[in-house]
């Protein structure tokens, strides 16, 4: 409603070609704004569930041999290392089995 007002007062109020040069302004910094924030908002992909844990690093809380706890993001889950480590080695996840993740050593 406020645009439909504001082209209305551009176009009558404004000496006849400065309403109509003032519109066309407002319309490429509108749309310019427009596709800037639209790539802005495309330009990482959302991490949700499980998945975006591969990759994270962390911190074990208890002894993996093989299993046992480890800290991720401030979550602590259940996770296995096949090569073993000791309770406060720093971790990375590489896979997720379900709801245990499958970790190496750092």
């Amino acid at each position: 409603m406020l645009l439909l007002i504001g082209v209305l007062l551009a176009i009558f109020v404004l000496p006849s070609p400065w309403g109509l040069v003032a519109v066309a302004v407002g319309a490429t910094l509108d749309i310019a704004e427009t596709a800037f924030f639209i790539s802005w908002s495309k330009r990482r992909r959302a991490s949700v569930g499980v998945d975006a844990l591969v990759g994270k690093k962390g911190v074990a809380v208890d002894s993996l041999w093989p299993e046992g706890q480890v800290k991720v993001n401030g979550e602590i889950w259940k996770a296995r290392c096949a090569g073993g480590c000791d309770a406060g080695t720093a971790i990375v996840v590489r896979a997720i089995d379900g709801l245990t993740l499958e970790v190496d050593p750092a």
